[in-house]
């Protein structure tokens, strides 16, 4: 009986071991934010943040459960699509649209030498985040 559970035992940390690991989210890096505020009407959640990304940083891999506005206050945003195609670069003055869904995986990136200050306007579903991080989808950069 106790061969057979070690050898039940070992089997099972073997195929454990064998098996392919689950996709990791990609983290952001050298990006805060300060929530301006949070507001409920009805079942949507309205999040206004002002989102600093530092030279050399970017969001993470994510999606938005609701649709985003965005406007940028400072620096030079880089924007990619989850197939690593850039679906934009914006400047001062220039607003953002960003659908909602996991169809829409995308990422942030400030390649300059100044911060990125974003002011972003979040419409989530009562009790979802306003982010959800998402695996690099196999692009060279994160």
């Amino acid at each position: 009986m106790r061969r057979a559970l070690l050898a039940t035992a070992v089997a099972l940390g073997l195929s454990a071991a064998l098996l392919p690991a689950t996709a990791q989210a990609t983290p952001g890096h050298g990006i805060s934010a300060v929530t301006v505020f949070d507001q409920v009407a009805g079942d949507t959640d309205y999040v206004f943040k002002e989102i600093t990304i530092q030279p050399g940083g970017a969001t993470g891999w994510h999606y938005h459960p609701g649709p985003v506005k965005a406007w940028v206050k400072q620096g030079v945003l880089t924007h990619n699509k989850s197939d690593c195609s850039l679906d934009g670069i914006y400047r001062p003055g220039d607003f953002i649209q960003e659908q909602p869904g996991d169809g829409y995986v995308h990422i942030g990136r400030n390649l300059g030498t100044t911060p990125v200050v974003l002011e972003v306007l979040y419409e989530a579903p009562v009790g979802q985040p306003v982010a959800i991080d998402a695996p690099n989808p196999g692009c060279p950069f994160n």
